[in-house]
């Protein structure tokens, strides 16, 4: 972060009305049905007709179908961010590179995951997304190891290695990712809002109120994952500090009940905001299908802050979950059809608004 970026005066009307524009630009509902009825060579070329269409003509010559369409989103995806940091100044400029952490927080995952599941180091990077702080030549050398021990001792210095330390032996003893990907997100939400004080200027106080939300449905998210999972684990172990919602102690008792847990979100501030997510969230009998109804909801929260405080850091972290969510669906449409999956099956994949 250059010294003039970040004690310069925070330019929120510029940024803003930049993030406004690509928000509009961005895939809707109807698009996704579209794609969900095509092929992955269809899809690529539908993609070349819009804003992917640059990437999508500089990787045609090296890659073709799902391979084009996944390495095309990610680097959009990158660009778009990078675009974000090169657009603001001060203040704002901050928020969103401390933001734009969870980056590395969910190339870390990818790699372990991929790891577990013996991907190779093509595959684990076809998945990663350069937008934070990790530099890429590092994180080639991470989908390279030959363990999740080796990532686990490659990442010792950087501010995830404590955590990843602390939590090995957990995952030793379960076979489960649950305790390593739950060290990388407290890692990353805590340092996130524990280095954000709380004062009296309304930037920082709408900055606290949108990460006290994300972790407030992460904290729902992994109450339930590790109800599900079988695995001898307290969710109370696993809480994430700095949100408003939950307290370790209710999490271990609400995540045995997904119908408690929703009315438990239904009768707190956020309850007016979600209630047609909410109502989506009762009806998800997967823990796919509660996932994407949290995503959505957490969208449908942001899109609030947004409208409400339309001069400010809410438009642009929304637009980042947004641009998110449509880089997930337009992956989960190719992978959908490459694997030979149904529209219907297809379309349950999807985070749809």
């Amino acid at each position: 972060m250059s010294v003039e970026k970040k004690n310069g005066t925070s330019n929120y009307e510029y940024v803003t009305a930049r993030v406004q524009a690509r928000r509009a630009a961005l895939f809707d509902d109807e698009d996704y049905r579209k794609l969900v009825r095509m092929g992955p060579g269809e899809i690529a070329r539908y993609m070349e007709e819009t804003e992917y269409e640059t990437e999508v003509n500089a990787l045609g010559s090296k890659y073709s179908g799902v391979d084009l369409i996944e390495h095309a989103l990610n680097r959009n995806l990158g660009k778009h961010f990078n675009d974000l940091l090169r657009w603001a100044d001060g203040q704002l400029y901050e928020f969103i590179a401390r933001y734009l952490r969870k980056f590395d927080a969910w190339n870390i995952k990818t790699v372990i995951r991929g790891i577990y599941s013996d991907s190779d180091s093509e595959a684990i990077e076809e998945d990663l997304i350069y937008a934070g702080e990790l530099d890429r030549r590092f994180l080639d050398r991470l989908t390279e190891a030959g363990s999740i021990e080796d990532v686990v001792e490659m990442l010792d210095r950087t501010r995830y290695g404590d955590a990843l330390a602390d939590a090995y032996a957990d995952y030793e003893e379960t076979g489960v990712l649950i305790p390593l990907e739950n060290a990388v997100d407290r890692t990353y939400y805590e340092g996130l809002i524990g280095g954000v004080t709380q004062t009296d200027n309304r930037a920082t106080q709408l900055y606290v109120e949108f990460l006290q939300a994300e972790i407030d449905f992460r904290n729902a998210r992994n109450a339930l994952r590790i109800a599900r999972s079988g695995a001898d684990l307290d969710p109370a172990d696993y809480f994430i500090e700095g949100g408003e919602l939950f307290r370790a102690s209710e999490l271990s008792q609400l995540s045995a009940d997904v119908g408690e847990l929703v009315t438990f979100i239904r009768d707190s501030t956020y309850g007016d905001d979600l209630s047609a997510a909410l109502d989506e969230l009762e009806r998800a009998d997967s823990l796919i299908g509660f996932e994407h109804a949290l995503d959505a909801a957490l969208l449908e929260y942001s899109d609030h802050l947004s409208h409400v405080f339309p001069l400010s850091i809410c438009p642009v972290l929304a637009y980042v979950l947004a641009k998110e969510r449509e880089v997930d669906n337009i992956r989960a449409i190719a992978r959908g059809r490459e694997a030979g999956l149904s529209e219907d099956e297809i379309e349950n994949e999807l985070v749809m608004l």
